[in-house]
């Protein structure tokens, strides 16, 4: 008998609200989905907490969740996640997430991403960064608009508003006793970003912390697992889970990213003997930033047909398996930025069909949720 699979799907962001323009129903309800509601048919359908009480409803929660990790126990910080993706030593540091926006003369936030800019173009900025603003910190290129600065460990203390929940409006600056030097880069910043011909205009500091000490995966729960993702910041929560994280060519956390590379490295890391893997993508969540209804319809059907259509088949090819998919928190197309509401969740068993249900908001509506770092237990059936 092969050995029980087990997968995680994660569309970031795809939980929303009723939408005028989709006559009053969720990109859930409205997309076109028939693998996902033939899932649904046969599983277990539920809401999700996600986002503990009183933690900032981010990816870096939520998908920490997710992982199997309560946040409130291991979250430190955004930032320190997405510097473990980048293998950099946080020891006497504290990272920041380091954005290039565009900021209006006026003050408004015009652009949390600064305009997507290409990551090699964007990678230069960040060399040119270092050079000139470094010293008690240093700059280090991620992947297009999300980089990280390191600084001292004194400089921890700074309430800093994350820059896409600013689109549209005034760009509140850090508060605290670190904001001073905060505050000081990301105006220098300015005259070293002109001389790049990029949308963004400076850098946005935020999301700090110090290094987390999490269990690997495979202490916790026996088992071998990998990851594949766009995003730098589940990238180092794969990392610091112990996961084996797959790179993908074309996988840009955009619209167009490559679903079938991968799914494909998802099937072909479970046939290597990997017992556990995490797909996650990112197409969702921008379309609820971007206010982009017709693209966050596009991204859940895209999941459908580009990754759960072939995903399924090839899972029953290697025996049993079982399937979680939820996203990491909502991120309605309304206020484009994230909230903290429970999400829906599905649980499927290829060896036996639940309750059966329908996967969208309203479908779980009045279910009481439940801890989303506990479901992988539930997955695991640990």
């Amino acid at each position: 008998m092969d050995a029980m699979k087990y997968v995680v799907c994660v569309p970031d962001g795809c939980s929303d609200e009723p939408v005028d323009e989709l006559g009053g129903r969720t990109p859930l309800e409205a997309a076109d989905l028939p693998v996902l509601r033939s899932l649904a048919a046969r599983g277990t359908v539920g809401r999700a907490a996600t986002i503990p009480a009183g933690m900032p409803p981010g990816s870096d929660v939520g998908n920490m969740a997710i992982f199997g990790y309560d946040p409130a126990r291991y979250h430190t910080g955004r930032a320190p996640i997405e510097a473990a993706a980048m293998r950099l030593d946080l020891t006497g540091r504290v990272a920041y997430r380091c954005n290039l926006v565009t900021v209006g003369p006026d003050g408004t936030m015009v652009d949390f991403a600064g305009g997507h800019p290409d990551s090699d173009a964007a990678a230069e900025v960040i060399r040119a960064l270092d050079a000139e603003l470094g010293g008690d910190v240093s700059f280090h290129p991620g992947v297009k608009y999300r980089h990280i600065m390191l600084a001292p460990p004194d400089w921890t203390d700074a309430d800093c508003v994350p820059p896409h929940d600013l689109t549209g409006k005034p760009s509140v600056l850090p508060t605290g006793a670190a904001a001073p030097h905060l505050v000081e880069l990301m105006e220098r910043s300015r005259a070293v970003l002109g001389r790049f011909g990029l949308d963004a205009n400076q850098i946005w500091l935020w999301g700090q912390g110090p290094g987390p000490a999490m269990p690997a995966l495979a202490d916790r729960f026996g088992l071998r697992g990998g990851l594949v993702t766009e995003v730098d910041l589940v990238r180092g929560l794969g990392v610091l889970a112990g996961l084996d994280v797959v790179e993908v060519p074309g996988a840009n956390a955009w619209f167009d990213t490559n679903y079938e590379g991968m799914r494909d490295a998802a099937i072909a890391g479970l046939r290597d003997g990997a017992d556990l893997w995490i797909v996650h993508i990112e197409a969702s969540d921008e379309a609820g930033h971007a206010g982009d209804v017709a693209e966050k319809v596009r991204a859940l059907e895209n999941w459908d047909a580009r990754v759960l259509a072939d995903l399924i088949p090839a899972l029953d090819d290697m025996g049993d398996w079982r399937l979680l998919l939820l996203p990491d928190h909502a991120t309605p197309l309304r206020l484009r930025t994230h909230t903290p509401d429970p999400v829906p969740y599905l649980l499927v068993d290829s060896r036996v069909d639940g309750p059966g249900g329908t996967y969208s908001e309203a479908g779980v509506a009045g279910l009481e949720p439940v801890a989303a770092h506990d479901l992988m237990a539930v997955l695991l059936e640990r």
